[in-house]
């Protein structure tokens, strides 16, 4: 069986750490340099030949964490690495996963082809805003599912019979129905209209939630605006408390001051981004062990469904 290696670029070095050590392994050591001009150099400092290399790098901006992701892979190929295997635990770009109107760039396809260009043979990643974009590409992905890690902590939180799942749009419905499938609860939905990006026009929702504690379910939180008015209109509607469960923490620009001013009793995330600052309402759950136990049945060739469903 060929040696196993997992290597870090700089914007995922403090979740790759976990990850080997649950692994039962060391990071690997890489220099990652910069020339005056910012230009990115990047050098392998261990022999790579013939092993399974996994490379942990989420691609959040800046940009330059995506070229890291790149020239990583480049030259663990051309190290003669056995396999290169990108663990991507944020897939940057995925909100730009279709033409939703005249002359846009589709940008989670264009990471997929910048990805398979430069040699990757596997793809690892964790709740995809969108799962079809694993049809972008033609290699193999494993799409792991956070309702491993989050599923357990609501269990013991022992909400109770009053339990209620909201999806904070449309769009989510499919991953909250997921999570009141597991408790065997009922779901809502908060239709929101947006007239720009990271900007609501109106929102209802469709559902009783009187007298309930309410889940949100979401993929992402970026500026918060969604889940934190989704939140205070539920509260109007006669729950009886909510909190919210997002994956991936962008966490940017007035997030973290809205999410302190809601009506949210708590966020949790996970460690896929690094929190910028810390909140007494934003709870972080890692999902180290779920990519160990992943990386080490990908190379046993055992099932990575079998860890989630």
């Amino acid at each position: 069986m060929p040696q196993v290696k997992i290597f870090s670029g700089s914007a995922s070095q403090y979740l790759a750490e976990k990850v080997a050590a649950a692994y039962g392994t060391k990071l690997g050591d890489v220099t990652i340099s910069r020339f005056s001009d910012g230009e990115i150099g990047v050098h392998f400092n261990e022999s790579v030949r013939g092993a399974e290399v996994f490379i942990v790098q989420s691609t959040f901006p800046p940009t330059d964490n995506l070229m890291e992701l790149m020239l990583l892979v480049d030259a663990a190929k051309r190290a003669s690495a056995h396999k290169v295997i990108v663990v991507m635990p944020y897939y940057g770009y995925a909100r730009q996963d279709r033409k939703d109107k005249p002359r846009v760039s589709i940008g989670s396809k264009v990471v997929a082809n910048a990805i398979q260009s430069c040699g990757a043979d596997r793809l690892m990643t964790c709740d995809l805003h969108a799962g079809q974009i694993q049809g972008f590409f033609d290699i193999p992905v494993d799409h792991l599912d956070g309702s491993a890690i989050f599923v357990p902590y609501l269990r013991s939180l022992n909400l109770g019979a009053d339990l209620i799942f909201a999806s904070p749009d449309v769009g989510g419905v499919v991953r909250t129905r997921a999570f009141a499938k597991n408790f065997g609860a009922e779901m809502v939905v908060c239709d929101k209209y947006r007239k720009r990006a990271n900007e609501i026009a109106s929102m209802q929702v469709i559902g009783d939630v009187e007298g309930m504690d309410v889940v949100l379910v979401d993929d992402m939180v970026d500026t918060a605006g969604t889940i934190t008015k989704a939140a205070g209109l539920l509260i109007e509607k006669g729950a009886k408390s909510v909190r919210a469960i997002a994956t991936h923490p962008i966490l940017s620009g007035p997030a973290y001051e809205r999410i302190e001013n809601s009506v949210l009793e708590e966020l949790v995330v996970s460690d896929t981004i690094p929190l910028k600052q810390e909140s007494s309402k934003i709870k972080v759950l890692s999902f180290s062990d779920l990519f160990a136990r992943a990386i080490n049945n990908v190379v046993t060739h055992e099932s990575i469904s079998s860890l989630f469903i």
